[in-house]
Formats: C-alpha cells, sequence, structure tokens
C-alpha cells in the first residue's frame, strides 16, 4: 500500500501497534510497505498532537495554482472566445508562439486545455452562439408554480407527429390544443383539429376543460384563476379577452420569443409523442423528416376517441414523476370545490364560436341532416335562430334568440350518446452586461496579439518584374495606319 492510500485513521492504528503492543517499527515498514524514516515521522507529530487531526496531509500551498503568466492566461482566454470557436490544438500553437516570442515558458497542451475549459460556459455561449442562446440556458426564468388546483392553467398548440385522413380521403397532420392544470398536471381539456390554430378551437378547448364531463373518471372542470398562454393570434384574440374578462379570469402571455415557463405543457407534449403516437399508424418519427412509417388509416374522429382514452385512463390515472400523485387525486385530494360560471348558457355564448342560422320549423330544428326538438320551440315557429354547437357533441344544440339563450334542443336518436418579476429582470441585464464587458476586454486582448506569422510565407529579395504598360498604344506599321487627306 502507497504512502498516499493512508488515511489519517490508518496511520493512528499504525502507531498504536508500535506504542502499545510494541510492535518495531522495522517490522510494521515491512509489512506496510511504508519506509521507517516516514513512520518515525508520524510518530513524532502524533506525540506532539495526541490526535487524528495531527496525521492528517498538509494540502501543497500551490494547490489548485498554475505557473502561467497572467498574460497567457488572458490571451488563452481572448483566443477561445473568437467566432467561430477555434480548436484547443490551434490555441496551443498560438500561445507557444505568443511564449517564445516573448522569452516566457510556454505551457503545455493540457494546461491550455485547462484553462479554456475553466471559461464560465455562460460567457462562451454568449462569444460563441449569441444572446438568444445565452438567453435560453442560462439567464434566470421566472417559474411560478401554482399552489392549489385551478390557481393557473396553460394552454397551447402543437402540430402532432401523426397523419390522418380528412373528409376527402387526403392525408393530414392534425393539431392538438391542451388544456392543463399547473398544480395538478391533469389535462383539463383538449382539441384535435384539422388546420392552423384559431381563437375557435382555442375556445372549445377552454370550453370542455371548464365544463363537466360527461364521464365519471374525468373530473377535472371548473374556472381558472389564471390562464397561461403564449402571444399567438388565438390567445390575443378579442374574443378570449371578453371571454375571461365575463367570467373573471386572469389572463397572462409569457415573453415574446421566451418559451420558458411553459415547460409542463410541453412535457405532456412529448409523453403524447413518446407513449401513445409510435403505436398508432401514420405515425412520423423525427428522423424520417416528415415522412411516416406506416400508411394512415385513422380518421380525425378515431384519433379524438384515442387521445381521450388516453388522458382520462392512463395519463390523469398514473402518477406524476414530478409530483408523485396520478393528476385525478392530486387535483381532488383538497376536496374544494371549483368555481363554476354563474349562467352556464352566456358561456356557451362565448365559448361555441361555431354558429349558424336556421329557421323553427314545426317539427322542431333541421341541422346537420338532424331534428331537434324542445317544448321550447313551440312559440317560435317560423322564427330565425342562431343555432352553437359543440363539433365533438351533436347531441345538443344551444339555440339563441336575437343574441339571447333560448333553450338546449337535443336529437331523441342521439340524446344516448419569493423573486419579483422586477427583481429578476434586474439580475438578467445586470449579468449579461458583466459578461458583454468581459466579452469586450477579452476580444480585445485577443486583437492586441502579434499576427499569427507562423505559416507565413518567407519575403522573397528579388525586386519584382515591371509588368509591361498596356495603355500605351502598339507601333503600327505605315501600311496600317489610317490614311487622311494631309497624308495624301
Amino acid at each position: 500500500m502507497l504512502r498516499a492510500q493512508f488515511s489519517a485513521e490508518d496511520r493512528v492504528v499504525l502507531l498504536r501497534r508500535h506504542l502499545d503492543e510494541g510492535v518495531p517499527l522495522t517490522r510494521l515498514a515491512a509489512e506496510a510497505g511504508v519506509p521507517v524514516r516516514t513512520l518515525r515521522r508520524w510518530r513524532a507529530r502524533y506525540r506532539d498532537g495526541g490526535t487524528v487531526a495531527s496525521l492528517q496531509r498538509t494540502p501543497r500551498s500551490d494547490q489548485g495554482k498554475r505557473e502561467v503568466p497572467q498574460e497567457l492566461i488572458e490571451a488563452v482566454e481572448g483566443l477561445a472566445l473568437r467566432r467561430p470557436a477555434p480548436t484547443v490544438a490551434f490555441i496551443h500553437r498560438r500561445i507557444a508562439d505568443i511564449a517564445s516570442a516573448r522569452g516566457i515558458c510556454a505551457p503545455s497542451y493540457s494546461t491550455v486545455r485547462a484553462l479554456v475549459a475553466a471559461i464560465d460556459p455562460g460567457l462562451k455561449t454568449l462569444a460563441h452562439q449569441g444572446d438568444s442562446a445565452y438567453r435560453d440556458a442560462f439567464e434566470l426564468v421566472y417559474r411560478r408554480s401554482a399552489s392549489r388546483p385551478n390557481e393557473q392553467w396553460q394552454a397551447d398548440h402543437t402540430l402532432l407527429d401523426i397523419e390522418v385522413i380528412d373528409e376527402k380521403g387526403r392525408t393530414a397532420r392534425p393539431w392538438l390544443t391542451v388544456v392543463l392544470d399547473d398544480y395538478s398536471r391533469a389535462a383539463a381539456g383538449y382539441t384535435v383539429f384539422l388546420g392552423a390554430p384559431s381563437a375557435e378551437q382555442t375556445a372549445l378547448a377552454l370550453h370542455q376543460a371548464i365544463r363537466g364531463k360527461a364521464n365519471r373518471d374525468w373530473p377535472i372542470m371548473g374556472l381558472p384563476e389564471m390562464l397561461y398562454s403564449d402571444h399567438g393570434s388565438d390567445f390575443t384574440s378579442t374574443r378570449l379577452n371578453r371571454v375571461c374578462l365575463d367570467t373573471h379570469i386572469r389572463l397572462i402571455h409569457s415573453q415574446h420569443g421566451v418559451p420558458q415557463g411553459r415547460g409542463k405543457i410541453e412535457r405532456f407534449y412529448g409523453t403524447i409523442t413518446t407513449e401513445l403516437l409510435p403505436h398508432l399508424p401514420g405515425y412520423i418519427p423525427h428522423s424520417t423528416r416528415g415522412r411516416p412509417i406506416s400508411a394512415a388509416e385513422l380518421k380525425l374522429e378515431q384519433l379524438d376517441g384515442i387521445l381521450e382514452t388516453f388522458i382520462v385512463s392512463e395519463y390523469n390515472q398514473r402518477p406524476h414523476s414530478s409530483t408523485g400523485e396520478s393528476p385525478v387525486q392530486r387535483w381532488g385530494a383538497s376536496g374544494f370545490i371549483p368555481r363554476m360560471p354563474a349562467h352556464p348558457e352566456d358561456l356557451d355564448l362565448l365559448l361555441l364560436t361555431v354558429a349558424t342560422a336556421r329557421k323553427v320549423q314545426r317539427d322542431g330544428i333541421q341541422f346537420a341532416s338532424t331534428r331537434y326538438v324542445s317544448p321550447v320551440l313551440a312559440a317560435y315557429v317560423g322564427e330565425q335562430v342562431t343555432v352553437r354547437y359543440d363539433p365533438r357533441d351533436v347531441g345538443e344544440i344551444r339555440v339563441y334568440f336575437n343574441d339571447e339563450f333560448l333553450c338546449r334542443a337535443v336529437a331523441p336518436e342521439l340524446a344516448a350518446e419569493a423573486i419579483t418579476l422586477e427583481q429578476l429582470r434586474g439580475a438578467r441585464a445586470h449579468r449579461r452586461r458583466e459578461l458583454k464587458q468581459q466579452l469586450r476586454d477579452r476580444r480585445s486582448l485577443a486583437d492586441a496579439l502579434p499576427n499569427d506569422t507562423r505559416y507565413a510565407p518567407p519575403a522573397t529579395l528579388e525586386a519584382p518584374l515591371t509588368p509591361p504598360d498596356r495603355t500605351a498604344a502598339p507601333e503600327l506599321p505605315n501600311r496600317l495606319r489610317l490614311r487622311v487627306y494631309e497624308t495624301d
């Protein structure tokens, strides 16, 4: 065993055998593989101190320090922070040339590599990748976690990595809009659709999230205190602002171009992409550049049903890795009563944006090749009314007369069916100013270094040949000259 492998306790055990049991030092030295002179030095230190601490190894005074001149360290940092980032081998060659020119001992390759690795990662990211990459990777993020259910909901869209068959038999990639409870991670509502995201699709997802579900295993409902989304046109629409104002929901948008803070809903999308979609026909892995690995077979309605089954039966029921509880249990564990709209019909008017005009007939309202009836309609035969409906539940429609809720009409054959934001911004701005000042200092040092002449061609001693003057007109023979009257 080497001396460096002996701890202070091991040294005490050896010395106690010598002091208490009388074992000679020569025998202990042979058994432990330690020189007798070293054992005598340990014995003297132990007798003076009398404790285990007296046998601790004394750290070197220059531990962690490099005998490299400060000017070379700054030169290494200045070269490493240039864009594009040079290799360590290039930096080592340049530093070796500079040290040789200044009569300084050149640092080794490992020393230069260690100096480059010791540069602040944030400073390197800012130097090589710019402000956006530094912000996304290193700036403080104001992540507010909800303390109770329905305190904050998040809403966002994603383009699913799957192809479905539309009404015309063509393949298309659907979009998914999800409303997620921040506290429990439970999916409160969603909608899947074809075409670009719009305020109508957002309203439908929010409508499903707020209203009670027919599925008893999906109890998430009620009005949230806050709705957090990005700056998409559908989330900043006048309609959604009116919905939040009338239902006393505080609408919050993330900063432009700053995706942090929506990681929980992005993680939900990752779960859908990795755990559900690979098992469906028409799945598009990222490595195939938009090409599905199998032919599309599902229609949009079928994918809608599969998503609801996965959300209700699997995602909302299993324990979440961050909370340790299933989203449904965490949402209802406190036994709170969710805040519901005072007038559900007004919520339908605001959120069910799919509207169409119809005339009340004697047998009810004909809509989508289906007859909808209600006793209230008997007094409005021949009147023009507005019909609003949920595209995913056509078992009933909402009927409005002069923008006032009239009744619900049912289709009989379908009826069975700790730091403030200001402080955070100030800290981020201060940190960025510091890094930019360091970056300017390092780059100025690198610019002040002598030019790289390591492989420059040697200067020639011969004077270059004088190129012929091509501007002067060539001398032509008399027979080729232009004849003028004076020469005739």
